[in-house]
């Protein structure tokens, strides 16, 4: 017997006088091409009832994210408005003598740019890699209108003796090209010298090396102190009675009826040596009243208004875990002789794994991003990555260098995301 005269459209089956039948529905379609056509018209409703949300991922977060990478290594401006010494540079590698042709390159730019009032474009540009040099290009600009004569080595430098700066020259040799990983070297404190070669940068001037070392070491900080916090509490929410939990839950999830801004206010008011701390010290002696204790503006005021804030994000998960565990557990480890140390650590704590772990992911993330708190509390040496890429975006207009730091701190947190999937798994993380 044949069971499929086609394996898209018919299903067989033998009649009672020997011939093939084939299936069909009540309006005598073929009963496998009305099964596809209804597969067909399910998967596009399910798509186009999931189509708003795929929408809003791509226009909110991938196409940002795009835009930010494409930025981090665009070179804006100088190309674009310098095409004569650019081309020189594109011609001449790394290391090669600056000659008359390129004096003669840049002073024709020059004279075109300020034509087309564009040389505070150009300045700007080069400002990101040697501070100060706006003023030049707008300065040489005003008197570049009617030219320069040769010889224009001569010319340029009796302009402004600053041209002959081969940190100068350099730079505009790294602004030349559109795409550059420049951004990304300077944001690891490295950078190019005349011959191409990479090298790090004196340690005086070493400054976003020591940023991610600070933001990484404190938001391990604060996601230690959330844990130490939280477990405990997070505990009472899943054993103690509903009324008593529920008491205690409302307190929990107090923080997050307030706003951010107000809760870093009032930690500003308890921590300052004359707030609401220092003065119950000196009253119960533990202070004197002239070494009354610097907890602001530094990063014990980071780390202790941080925790605070992001404590929730670590008592939450650990709550929806801990409510799932069955207390016999517990008390069956006790009942076959173990301590309850034993039992706290060999039974009930790696059953909480899975929560802490999102609880430490979520609460780590979270505080490598945190820009209002350190800003507010955080003081010189409480500033973290983030504060830089907000100084970045809004004083120097670096956006290239803000969008570099941001993919690097970007590449950080999928790293994590790697980390946790390896060693917990991310179909184990419970949020709640």
């Amino acid at each position: 017997m044949q069971n499929a005269l086609d394996p898209h459209a018919a299903i067989v089956t033998e009649a009672s006088g020997g011939a093939a039948t084939l299936l069909t529905t009540a309006d005598g379609q073929p009963l496998a091409r009305a099964l596809a056509r209804s597969s067909a018209r399910a998967r596009r409703r399910a798509f186009l009832l999931v189509a708003p949300l795929l929408l809003f991922v791509v226009v909110t977060f991938v196409i940002p994210i795009g835009q930010m990478l494409h930025r981090s290594m665009y070179n804006a401006g100088f190309a674009d408005n310098m095409p004569q010494v650019s081309a020189w540079f594109q011609e001449n590698p790394a290391g090669t003598p600056i000659d008359e042709a390129a004096w003669g390159a840049l002073a024709a730019d020059l004279q075109l740019a300020a034509g087309n009032r564009t040389i505070g474009i150009v300045g700007t540009r080069i400002n990101y890699d040697v501070p100060g040099t706006r003023s030049l290009f707008t300065s040489t600009g005003r008197k570049a209108r009617d030219g320069f004569p040769p010889p224009y080595r001569d010319s340029l430098i009796e302009a402004d003796a600053k041209w002959d700066n081969p940190t100068l020259w350099r730079a505009m040799r790294s602004a030349s090209s559109a795409y550059t990983a420049n951004f990304y070297l300077s944001s690891l404190d490295r950078t190019r010298d005349d011959d191409g070669k990479i090298t790090t940068v004196p340690e005086r001037q070493q400054v976003y090396v020591m940023l991610f070392k600070r933001t990484l070491w404190l938001s391990l900080a604060i996601t230690g102190m959330t844990f130490l916090l939280g477990f405990p509490i997070a505990h009472l929410l899943a054993t103690l009675p509903m009324r008593k939990s529920n008491l205690l839950m409302i307190l929990v999830l107090l923080p997050f009826w307030t706003s951010l801004l107000v809760r870093t206010t009032a930690w500003m008011v308890l921590l300052q040596q004359q707030g609401v701390l220092n003065d119950i010290f000196v009253w119960l002696g533990v202070v004197g009243p002239d070494g009354r204790l610097q907890m602001i503006y530094n990063r014990t005021g980071t780390i202790i208004a941080m925790t605070h804030i992001l404590l929730p994000f670590m008592i939450l998960p650990l709550y929806s875990v801990m409510r799932t565990i069955n207390p016999s557990y517990v008390r069956a480890a006790r009942s076959l002789g173990a301590t309850s140390w034993t039992a706290f650590r060999r039974v009930y704590f790696p059953q909480t794994l899975p929560g802490l772990g999102a609880g430490a992911l979520l609460v780590f993330i979270l505080a490598v991003g945190y820009y209002i708190t350190p800003a507010l509390v955080g003081g010189s040496t409480g500033q973290l990555i983030s504060n830089m890429i907000a100084m970045h975006m809004t004083e120097t207009l670096n956006w290239s260098m803000a969008a570099a730091l941001a993919a690097l701190l970007l590449g950080g947190v999928l790293v994590l995301y790697w980390v946790y999937d390896r060693l917990v798994g991310i179909d184990n993380l419970k949020l709640g």
